[in-house]
C-alpha cells in the first residue's frame, strides 16, 4: 500500500519539524509549508491526501485559506488550534475542517487522528466505487431544470454545463435527491456520507451543505432546493423525477 501524503501547514518552523518528525515515523510522507502561497504551491505540485492547518497562521487568516481550499478541493483537513481558540474551532468545522487538534499536542493524538479521518474518507470512496452504493446506482435524475448521473458522476446545470462538485457535494446531493422531501437529520447524513466513524463534534455536515447550495441555488442565501429544518437537519424541497 503506498504511503500517504501529508501536508502540514503551521508558520512555525518548530511546530511542522515536530509533526513532521512524529508523521514520518508513523510511515507517512511529509510536506511543508509556511504560509498560504506555499501551501496552494505543494497541493499543485504533490497528490495530497491530507492537510493539517493552523488556523493563526502568522498574518494570514487560517480560516480563509480553508473555505478557499474547500470550494475547489475535497482534501481533508485536521486544523491546529490555540487551546483557547474555541470560537475560531467551531468556524474552522463550519467551513468543512474534519477535526481539530488543540495546542500543545501529543503525537500519538495526531496520528489517531489523521488516520481516523483518513479512514473516513476511504470509506466514502469505497462506497462510491461499489456497484451497491446508492450514489453509484447507474441512475440519472431531473430536479428544477438540473440532471445527475450518478453513473458519469455528473451533474449539469438547466443550460446543460457541467457543474463542478467536489467528492463530498456530489455525495450529499445524491443522497439527498434520493429521498426528496425526507427531512435528514445530521447524524443521519454524516452516516449515510462517512459510516459510523465520525465523531459528535464532527459539523463538517452544515459547512458542506453551505458549499453546495452556492453551486446549485440561485440565491443560496434563501435556498428553495436544500431547506434547513431548523433543529433537525436538511430536506430536498425540489421536485426530483428518476429517469
Amino acid at each position: 500500500m503506498m504511503a500517504e501524503n501529508i501536508l502540514i501547514v503551521d508558520d512555525e518552523p518548530e511546530v511542522r519539524a515536530l509533526l513532521r518528525t512524529g508523521l514520518e515515523a508513523e510511515g507517512f510522507v511529509v510536506a511543508e509549508a509556511g504560509n498560504g502561497a506555499e501551501a496552494e504551491a505543494q497541493l499543485a505540485a504533490h497528490p495530497i491526501s491530507l492537510l493539517t492547518l493552523d488556523l493563526k497562521l502568522g498574518g494570514e487568516d487560517g480560516l480563509k485559506l480553508a473555505r478557499d481550499l474547500r470550494t475547489r478541493r475535497n482534501t481533508p483537513i485536521i486544523m491546529i488550534t490555540g487551546k483557547g481558540d474555541a470560537i475560531d474551532r467551531v468556524v474552522g468545522l463550519e467551513l468543512g475542517a474534519d477535526d481539530y487538534i488543540a495546542k500543545p499536542f501529543l503525537m500519538r493524538e495526531v496520528v489517531a487522528r489523521v488516520r481516523a479521518v483518513l479512514r473516513r474518507y476511504q470509506k466514502v470512496e469505497a462506497q462510491v466505487m461499489s456497484p451497491d452504493a446508492a450514489v453509484a446506482d447507474g441512475m440519472r435524475y431531473v430536479f428544477d431544470g438540473w440532471s445527475m448521473d450518478t453513473l458519469r458522476r455528473e451533474v449539469r446545470n438547466p443550460e446543460g454545463v457541467i457543474c463542478d462538485l467536489t467528492t463530498g457535494e456530489f455525495n450529499l446531493l445524491a443522497t439527498l435527491i434520493q429521498r426528496p422531501g425526507r427531512v435528514l437529520s445530521r447524524d443521519e447524513l454524516m452516516d449515510l456520507l462517512k459510516g459510523h466513524d465520525w465523531t459528535p463534534m464532527d459539523r463538517s455536515i452544515d459547512g458542506l451543505v453551505a458549499r453546495l447550495r452556492k453551486k446549485i441555488e440561485p440565491e443560496s442565501e434563501r435556498p428553495q432546493l436544500i431547506k434547513t429544518v431548523r433543529g433537525v437537519g436538511y430536506v430536498f424541497a425540489g421536485a426530483v423525477k428518476r429517469l
